[in-house]
C-alpha cells in the first residue's frame, strides 16, 4: 500500500458522506493530492482542515485509481487571520485557484514555495499592499509553471528591452510605449513592478491584477465553470476599498 508522508498546504475541503471530508492538499514533492479524511467534519478536525493551513499529511491508497485515505496533523494554523475579511479573501482565492487549475500528482516545488511564502506574507504584512504584489507575482508564476507564461523580457514588435509599457492580450508578449502607437488602448497595461524591482502603488497593483486576471480567465476558465473567479472578484473589491 503506497504511503506518502509530507508537509502540505490545505487548499479545498468538501463534505463527503455523513461525517467525512475530501481534502485537496498542495505538497512540495507530490503536487496536488486528494484524500478522504474520516471524521473530517468533526469539531476537532474542522480547525485543522482550513484552507491555507500548513499540515503534516499521510496519504494511503490501495491503487492509483482509488481515493487515498488521509490523516492530517496541524503544523501551522491560519485560523486567527480569518477574522480579517481581506486576509480571508486572499486565502480563499489563492488556495482555490491552485486546487482548481494545477494538475494532480505533478510536483511544482517553485509554486509550492511561492504559495507558502505568500500565505506567510498575508499573515505578517502590516499592510495589504505588501502581499498584493506577491499575489500578482504568484498568479504570474502559476501561469508560467503551467505553460502559459507571459513574455515580458522584450518588445514583441521591436525586440527592445526598454520602455516596456503594455502586453498584448492575445499573445501575452510585452510591447514598448513607442511601438504601441495608436493600438495602446487595445493593450493591457504593464506595471513596472512586473519587470523590475520597483515598489508599486495601488494603481499599479490593480493594473497587475488586471493583467494576470485576463490570462487566468482565458487559459483556465474559458471552457469550464468560472465559479472560482468570484473569490478573486471579492478579494480585489476589498483591495479597491482600502486603496481609496
Amino acid at each position: 500500500m503506497p504511503v506518502i508522508r509530507t508537509p502540505a498546504i490545505v487548499c479545498t475541503v468538501r463534505k463527503h458522506g455523513e461525517h467525512g471530508a475530501v481534502a485537496r492538499l498542495f505538497t512540495p514533492e507530490h503536487g496536488l493530492q486528494a484524500g478522504y479524511v474520516q471524521g473530517g467534519r468533526s469539531t476537532a478536525m474542522r480547525p485543522v482542515l482550513m484552507p491555507a493551513n500548513l499540515v503534516t499529511a499521510e496519504l494511503r491508497s490501495r491503487s492509483p485509481d482509488q481515493l487515498a485515505s488521509l490523516t492530517v496533523e496541524l503544523a501551522s494554523s491560519r485560523a486567527p487571520y480569518y477574522a480579517e475579511p481581506l486576509a480571508a479573501a486572499a486565502f480563499e482565492w489563492v488556495t482555490l485557484l491552485t486546487a482548481t487549475v494545477a494538475p494532480d500528482d505533478q510536483p511544482f516545488p517553485r509554486l509550492y514555495a511561492a504559495l507558502a511564502a505568500l500565505l506567510d506574507l498575508v499573515c505578517v504584512s502590516p499592510s495589504a499592499r505588501w502581499w498584493a504584489r506577491a499575489m500578482v507575482q504568484y498568479e504570474a508564476l502559476l501561469l508560467a509553471e503551467l505553460g502559459f507564461g507571459l513574455d515580458l523580457e522584450r518588445c514583441a514588435v521591436t525586440g527592445e528591452r526598454e520602455d516596456l509599457a503594455y502586453v498584448s492580450p492575445r499573445t501575452g508578449r510585452a510591447v514598448s510605449l513607442h511601438a504601441a502607437g495608436v493600438y495602446a488602448e487595445k493593450l493591457l497595461a504593464l506595471p513596472p513592478f512586473m519587470t523590475g524591482d520597483f515598489e508599486p502603488d495601488w494603481a499599479q497593483l490593480l493594473q497587475g491584477f488586471a493583467l494576470t486576471g485576463h490570462f487566468i480567465e482565458r487559459q483556465f476558465f474559458a471552457e469550464r465553470r468560472a465559479d472560482p473567479l468570484a473569490a478573486r472578484v471579492m478579494m480585489i473589491d476589498r483591495l479597491r476599498r482600502i486603496a481609496g
